[in-house]
């Protein structure tokens, strides 16, 4: 029997495929988060209710490692005529909701330092007279003016800025460069507080004043950011800046552990995102004391959660996904390590959480594919940028997904509108 519901719908997406659609401006009163593909790391922009501008990470892995150049990692998007940083310029300019020519940002956050999350100096990087080499954050940065850079800090759990440490073989045995690029950002940093009126400071957590509206605050009075975790130092929840620390001065185990975290909430809405943070052994086990199994109660249930540490299998633990629960995951993606199969069984399990769960990532590697099959099928989209968009009063949202191959970004697919809860 013929199915009418098919014969109605079906008119639409020929329509929506011979002519491409835009994503409907900005509007105030719109909360929008772009996950921004580029194929080296990740990148987040967002404008929030009243048209203030908050960037979280600016990934930009070198072009001269194989891991970047091989099979196993994505193709630089939307081509390789230019850098990272710069088609992540491109696409702020074109969704900024100011019709200035400056287009600044008025919040960055970087979740930690690695390559994929802030950038990466190397024999390609093009050194300014100031200092700095334009790579990740600092190229961005470079092209459009950041009034406040928030970081995780430099002194905490040891000084990345002593000379001593620097000696030691985990960075001078780096083979990404971690401590070079620090001194090229350190020397951007001084450069734009002296001359441009930079503002850098650490993530305070447990606070929600640190980054906020900067333009109508008293309009939506229902906005704010928390911020959650940094340097494995984690709010409890009871109150402003009443936090416990997971690592003890001089120890350092690793960027991961130590990324920032925070949550937007807007209305019902809320949103999560950590960095690199983790919360599986290095057998396969749930660990207690990860930095994941201490936060989640913290976070609570959310509606959008984005995969810690790209879907890495050493992360989304049991706990972590019982108690986040999203209905929208949303994985920053790079290469065909990600997802890990068992993260892509405890996100789908009926058992750690009922209920539907939609599943969007930027990119999947033909060896993900290879690997892992048709449970990947399972993804309401597997390539491009992906833009939410949360709505005032109702605080319910959609997901657009935006071609990363188009050069105007057009809209690919839209799904929702979702509840908040």
């Amino acid at each position: 029997m013929r199915n009418p519901l098919k014969a109605i719908v079906a008119p639409f997406f020929v329509c929506f495929a011979m002519q491409a659609q835009q994503l409907p401006a900005w509007e105030p009163g719109f909360l929008d988060i772009h996950h921004i593909q580029t194929g080296r790391g990740d990148c987040a922009f967002a404008i929030l209710p009243d048209g203030t501008t908050l960037l979280i990470d600016a990934g930009e892995m070198s072009e001269t490692h194989k891991r970047t150049t091989s099979r196993r990692n994505a193709p630089l998007s939307p081509n390789n005529q230019r850098k990272a940083h710069e088609w992540i310029v491109d696409y702020v300019r074109q969704f900024h909701p100011s019709l200035s020519a400056s287009k600044e940002i008025d919040y960055a956050l970087i979740t930690h330092y690695h390559d994929d999350h802030f950038g990466e100096v190397d024999s390609l990087s093009a050194y300014l007279p100031e200092g700095y080499a334009l790579t990740g954050i600092t190229g961005v940065g470079h092209y459009l003016p950041l009034k406040k850079l928030i970081d995780r800090g430099f002194a905490f759990p040891i000084d990345l800025k002593d000379q001593l440490i620097q000696s030691q073989a985990r960075f001078t045995n780096d083979a990404y460069g971690m401590i070079s690029t620090l001194k090229s950002y350190w020397n951007f940093i001084d450069h734009h507080s002296e001359f441009n009126g930079l503002v850098n400071e650490p993530l305070r957590v447990g606070y929600k004043d640190q980054i906020r509206l900067n333009y109508a605050p008293h309009q939506y009075p229902e906005f704010s950011i928390y911020n959650l975790a940094s340097n494995g130092i984690i709010a409890t929840g009871y109150g402003p800046g009443d936090t416990f620390s997971l690592f003890d001065l001089g120890s350092y185990p690793g960027e991961n552990p130590l990324s920032n975290a925070i949550r937007i909430d807007y209305g019902r809405f809320n949103y999560y995102t950590g960095g690199d943070i983790a919360g599986m052994g290095p057998l396969g086990e749930a660990d207690p004391n990860s930095v994941e199994a201490h936060l989640a109660p913290v976070v609570g249930p959310v509606d959008i959660a984005v995969l810690n540490h790209h879907g890495n299998r050493d992360s989304q633990s049991p706990f972590w996904v019982r108690t986040l629960r999203p209905r929208v995951w949303i994985q920053q993606n790079w290469t065909a390590d990600h997802p890990g199969e068992e993260v892509l069984r405890r996100m789908q399990s009926q058992q750690l959480y009922p209920g539907k769960r939609s599943i969007f990532s930027t990119v999947m590697l033909q060896g993900a594919k290879d690997v892992i099959g048709p449970r990947l099928d399972s993804y309401a989209s597997q390539k491009g940028h992906i833009v939410v968009r949360v709505y005032p009063k109702t605080y319910n949202y959609r997901v657009y997904v935006l071609d990363d191959e188009d050069l105007k970004r057009s809209v690919k697919s839209i799904h929702g509108p979702y509840e908040s809860r």
